[in-house]
This record gives C-alpha cells, structure tokens and sequence, in this order.
C-alpha cells in the first residue's frame, strides 16, 4: 500500500453519475493492472473496507477501469490482492 498517504480517483459510470473513490493498492497480474478501490466517502470510521476489483484496459489510446465480469479471474485476483496484504503486513 502506498506510504505516503492516499490515492483518490474519480469513476463515471455509463450513466454519467461520478464516485470519487479510494484506490486501495494495485498489482499487475499476466500483463494486466489491477486496481482494489473503495468508496471515499465511507471515512476512517469505517469498521469493514469493502472494496471492489477493477482492471485497467485500454480501446483506441485509452485507459479504461471495467469489473472483472470473470468470475474465475476475478477470485484469482483477490487472492493475489489478499497475498500482497498479508505480505505486506508481516514485513
């Protein structure tokens, strides 16, 4: 996770309707970034971080975040987002 405070994005979705959000940490996975995000909003007050996985692809130049509608990717990459946290928490 990032040091030095945190990363903030804003997300539109297909209907136009803004979510800043928190990005959580990144990894790269078979050549693909993968971003764990959280509502902004939700605060230090906040008992349980439920985040969402997003992947970065790219049409015509452009960096686009979608879901991961896979269901196999998306549980692989949880796995990889809970692996780097362990790690990270041991050190």
């Amino acid at each position: 996770m990032n040091d030095y405070g945190s990363d903030f994005i804003t997300i539109t979705d297909e209907d136009g309707t803004d979510y800043e959000m928190e990005v959580l940490d990144t990894l790269e996975h078979n050549g693909i970034t993968y971003m764990a995000v959280c509502d902004a909003t939700l605060g230090e007050e906040a008992q349980e971080v439920e985040y969402t996985l997003l992947k970065v692809v790219v049409e015509n130049g452009e960096e686009f975040l979608v879901t991961i509608d896979d269901e196999d990717e998306l549980l692989e990459v949880d796995a990889l987002f809970d692996q780097q946290w362990q790690e990270e928490e041991e050190e």
